[in-house]
Parts: structure tokens; sequence; C-alpha cells
């Protein structure tokens, strides 16, 4: 199916809310591994999203080109059209864009999608994110705010953070940011809700002690009673409203951390080091495996139906999928999916 439209996205997310389940978003780097992120939703007739960061759409581009912004728009294209083609759903987002990268990433692509709307074609992507938590508060809430109603204004979702999520992400490294900025408090959490409730649909990535990568047991100490904390919180100020909340940082979280999250109203979870670790795996087991016909070693002339890349990218599409598929069935949407929605 295409890509869904606003109404249809939001019809998702109101059902995952409400059932306690979440949806993954992978982030991907080529049309490979958007074809895998497609065939994994399909096989565990799962619904979804795709998104790309600002490194991740700067090596879509090509070194020849080296722009976010334009390898954002290849993407997304790519994706409405292949995505018509599976019999799920899908959704589009941009991942962490930090202030500094505004002008080269996420606005050109609600520029995009504004000139879209005004020929009548349907929006590029369905959400941005933008990743104000480097900021004082007030900052990231005003900047927030002003997206916002941007955004607004084309039916796109906005996904904010408060609190750092830890360790390293396309070259945004915060292993220095003092470990009590991990934590959002449930009054950052009733101020974010309060400034961006009333002006449009937004998604709220608040920290609980996440990091991105994959660490040892122990290494990371995750208190997903925080975001109970500040659900609670934003309930008692707000008149029984409550967020829709992200789970950045989730590779490597174990089943009850995750299952947890989903009780207190995460809906997103973003995948990103599981699913590279499984591309690139099958494409490191193969090389192994045919080492003499990948490589023209001591005269030799190899094996071409090896050193093919399409003999090891579609290993590696595979691999990445069934990945996909377990990431559906820990955040309980494998079979959900709402199929065809008015």
């Amino acid at each position: 199916m295409p890509v869904v439209n606003s109404h249809q996205y939001v019809q998702m997310l109101e059902r995952a809310k409400q059932e306690k389940y979440a949806f993954p978003a992978f982030n991907v780097t080529s049309t490979e591994t958007a074809n895998a992120v497609l065939l994994g939703l399909k096989a565990a007739k799962a619904d979804g999203i795709i998104q790309v960061s600002t490194g991740g759409a700067e090596f879509i581009s090509g070194l020849g080109v080296k722009s976010m912004a334009q390898g954002g728009i290849a993407l997304a294209e790519y994706v409405h059209m292949m995505a018509a083609n599976y019999e799920i759903n899908v959704a589009l987002h941009t991942d962490h864009c930090q202030p500094k990268y505004l002008e080269s990433f996420v606005l050109p692509l609600i520029e995009a999608t504004e000139r879209r709307r005004a020929a009548g074609l349907p929006n590029l992507y369905n959400a941005h994110m933008f990743d104000g938590s480097e900021l004082p508060l007030g900052d990231n809430i005003r900047r927030s705010v002003e997206l916002l109603k941007r955004c607004a204004a084309s039916e796109i979702i906005l996904e904010v953070e408060i609190g750092v999520v830890g360790g390293e992400e396309d070259g945004h490294d915060t292993s220095g940011v003092g470990k009590e900025k991990l934590y959002t408090t449930p009054e950052d959490m009733v101020a974010v809700h309060k400034a961006l409730a009333p002006l449009g649909r937004y998604l709220l990535a608040a920290t609980f002690g996440n990091v991105h990568g994959v660490y040892k047991p122990g290494n990371v100490v995750l208190k997903p009673g925080i975001l109970k904390d500040g659900q609670d919180a934003i309930q008692a100020a707000c008149q029984g409203e409550t967020a829709a909340l992200v789970f950045h940082g989730g590779s490597g979280s174990s089943l009850q951390e995750i299952h947890e999250t989903l009780d207190y109203g995460v809906i997103k979870m973003n995948v990103d080091t599981d699913t590279q670790y499984a591309f690139t795996r099958a494409i490191a087991d193969h090389i192994m495996k045919n080492y003499d016909g990948v490589l023209k070693v001591d005269g030799e002339v190899g094996n071409k139906k090896t050193y093919d890349p399409r003999s090891y990218m579609k290993k590696a599409e595979q691999s990445m999928a069934d990945r996909v598929v377990r990431a559906c069935q820990d955040l309980r949407c494998a079979g959900r999916t709402m199929g065809v929605i008015g």
C-alpha cells in the first residue's frame, strides 16, 4: 500500500496507544536496507516506520553529492514507490536533527512537502524529529513550538526530545553529558506537553537512561518508571491527557524493559544498531565462506558469482528482514497490520 497519509498515520498511532503496542522505526541508509524493512514488515504482517538520520541521508546522496536534503528526498521518493507493492502500512520519519542541521536537513524536507501539497501531491514525510536536547529546556521548547506550527500547517507530526540519549550516533557524541541529563523529569514532560499539545500532533522522546548502540548487560541502567511518573504528572496537570512517547536507544534492551515502556505509552521505538549488524553479518559470512571467489588471489580470476554485489546484498537484505520481524514481535505489533485504512 502507498505510504500512509496524515489521517491514516494518526489512526495507526491512536490504535497503538490504546492497545499498548509500538511501531518499530528502522533507520535506513540505502535502497537495500529500505527494501529489507519492507520485506520484514510484510513477513511480520506488521505496519511500521522507515526513517533516515542526517548521516544516513547524506550517505544515500552519494560521495559526489553529500547532501542531507537531497538524500532524504531521494529515499522518501523511493519508499513511496516501493511501499505501494506491499500489503502493509508504512510511515516515513526523519531521525535526530540537532539545531545546527535544521537548515540543511529538516527545513528543506518540510519545504518539499509544502511544494508537493501545493501541487496536490501527498506529503513527502509523515513526521520529522527535532533534537533540541542540547539546548536549555526553554530554548528547546521555543524552537519546537516554531517548528510544530509550521509542521501542523502541512499535517506533519513533530517528534521532539528532552533529556539526552547517551552514546554516539552519526558523529553526535553525548558521552560527556552528566548522568542526570539521561533522565527526564516529570516537570519537564509537563512543560513540553503544555506548550506543544495545543498546537498539533507531536511525539515525545523522553529519556530514562537510554543509550545509542549496544552494551554489555549492566552498562546501561534503564529506568522505565520515569515514563510513568511523567505521564502521571501530565494527566494531573492537563485534564487526563497523556503524551505519545518514543523510545530512543532501544537496541539491546531486554524484552521486559521494552514491554514495560509500552505499558507507559511508548508507541514508537527506534531500531538501528541491531539491524545494521544483521545486514553486515550476512555480508561478512558470505565473504568468509567465499574468500577465494570474492578476491582475485595469487593471480586467480575469482568467481564472478560470489563477488557480484547482488550475491551478498540479497543475503544481507534477508538477514536484516529477519531482524525486522523480531523487532515487530518484541513490540507486539506483529500480525496487527490495519490493512487498508480509510
